[in-house]
């Protein structure tokens, strides 16, 4: 037993642990703080933060992200939004675009904030791309709550009439249905395909759909200084409340904690029945093996000695890139991972932060974040094929490459345990674990132990680094031990 926790567990009382220190971990923790409860966080890293922290993995002044980076559901986080973050010392940074979509042949589609300035560029399908999202409530204040409310809770798919079937089809079909030419399916299915899907799946339309929203109603931003930088907002304001953090303090067994009234679990279905499985029911425990994860991601940081050099400059003005070709290569390519293959032409994710943000790097340097889809637990380096598709766009990249880092899937779960075999969604995100997220019951937080709950992205309204499912699964607690 750590000992750190055992020293604590011999004259501590909490009314609430919570296990895990990401963002769903910090919310849950916040969310009891603000009630007048005494909070205890337990964090098993040096560091905390789970997918949310900054790290120099490269060389001396460089700083990057070792997971998450841009936050669209992070700055529309219906919690997020009530809470003093910027007191707390977070800037959020919008770039000139958030997102861009590069072709090989030097054509770039580009994601204005502005629904007219992004259809206007995508000329026979103009007319169709403002239908479908002038269609949704133009207020985030009112469609974000909805768009990140578990699905239980609605009395149709996201709350939202106009929205609700499209979610539930296939990327590539409401592509295919809804647009003509190949830069605004491309769009639409390079921001689908952050679920990890097959982009044919039954509602990999939805993940395209709420992000896009997003980014045309409150940006794609990042956390001046890095995602750390939104991490320390949220356990300043914490402690602020009075809450207290252990770090350095893995939990083997529920039984070592101190006592409480409550103990919130940041954690995956596989970590639960590991550290509480003796105290689970049969039935219960029989539902969390059968919870599935989805695909790993390999990932990788550059530091560079200049800007990437787009072959169409107009992606230098975006945040975010994603590489991958039309919607046929995209969704062939995410299919291959979902059969267990690594595909040659791997859809690419990039984040290109420092020409936004000095603090990432000294002067005249940058830094370049990204990662691809692979299978769970793959041990295969796609750091040569990865490259090459930025090449493909960016001819000259491998030039200004100074150092680099390359995280596997295997890696990526040491340095987050809630990334099982580097599937960083907490959990598959097809369409029955959207609704049974992670087993079937009313309430998906809580479990049959009275005072223990799981507010992890393995809950709903699953990953993202948004808090919600964080903030829900308190809400829940409290209602059941008042």
């Amino acid at each position: 037993m750590p000992s750190k926790i055992k020293e604590r567990a011999k004259s501590s009382f909490y009314d609430a642990i919570v296990i895990g220190s990401g963002a769903n971990g910090l919310s849950a923790a916040i969310t009891l703080a603000q009630a007048g409860m005494s909070v205890l966080i337990v964090e098993g890293q040096s560091t905390i933060g789970g997918a949310c922290r900054s790290l120099p993995l490269t060389l001396p002044g460089f700083t990057h992200d070792i997971c998450s980076s841009v936050y669209p559901l992070g700055v529309g986080s219906p919690f997020f939004r009530t809470l003093p973050l910027e007191s707390h010392g977070l800037k959020w940074i919008h770039p000139d675009l958030p997102f861009a979509h590069p072709f090989e042949d030097g054509k770039a589609v580009l994601f204005h904030r502005s629904i007219e300035e992004t259809a206007d560029a995508l000329g026979l399908d103009s007319r169709a791309y403002k239908r479908l999202f002038f269609g949704l409530n133009p207020n985030w204040d009112e469609i974000g709550p909805l768009l990140l409310k578990p699905p239980h809770l609605l009395r149709y798919p996201f709350g939202l009439a106009h929205f609700g079937m499209k979610a539930l089809m296939s990327a590539s079909v409401l592509a295919e249905r809804k647009f003509k030419t190949k830069e605004a399916r491309a769009l639409l299915i390079g921001v689908a395909a952050h679920s990890a899907l097959r982009m044919d799946a039954p509602a990999s339309a939805a993940f395209g759909l709420v992000l896009s929203a997003a980014g045309h109603l409150v940006g794609w931003p990042f956390p001046e200084g890095g995602a750390q930088s939104l991490t320390n907002a949220l356990l300043s304001y914490f402690l602020s409340l009075g809450g207290e953090i252990l770090v350095d303090a893995a939990v083997e067994s529920i039984a070592d904690l101190p006592q409480s009234q409550l103990i919130m679990c940041d954690l995956t279905p596989r970590q639960l029945l590991k550290i509480a499985g003796g105290r689970l029911p049969g039935f219960y425990k029989h539902q969390l093996q059968r919870f599935r994860y989805g695909p790993g991601s390999f990932k990788m940081d550059w530091a560079l000695d200049a800007p990437v050099p787009w072959k169409n400059e107009d992606v230098s003005r975006a945040g975010t890139v994603h590489i991958g070709g039309t919607l046929e290569e995209i969704a062939h390519a995410e299919a291959q991972v979902v059969q267990g293959e690594h595909p040659e032409r791997p859809y690419v994710l990039l984040a290109q932060t420092s020409l936004f943000d000095k603090q990432r790097s000294p002067e005249g340097k940058h830094t370049l974040w990204g990662y691809c889809h692979v299978p769970n637990g793959s041990a295969f380096d796609m750091t040569e094929r990865i490259e090459q598709q930025i090449e493909r766009v960016a001819p000259g990249f491998g030039k200004i490459v100074l150092s680099r880092s390359v995280l596997s899937p295997r890696k990526m779960e040491e340095m987050n345990a809630n990334h099982i075999g580097g599937d960083i969604n907490g959990g598959a995100l097809s369409l029955g674990q959207l609704f049974a997220r992670p087993s079937l019951r009313a309430i998906p937080y809580s479990t049959p132990v009275p005072g223990l709950y799981l507010c992890s992205s393995s809950t709903p309204p699953g990953g993202g680094v948004h808090g919600m499912p964080g903030y829900y699964a308190a809400q829940c607690a409290m209602h059941n031990w008042r």
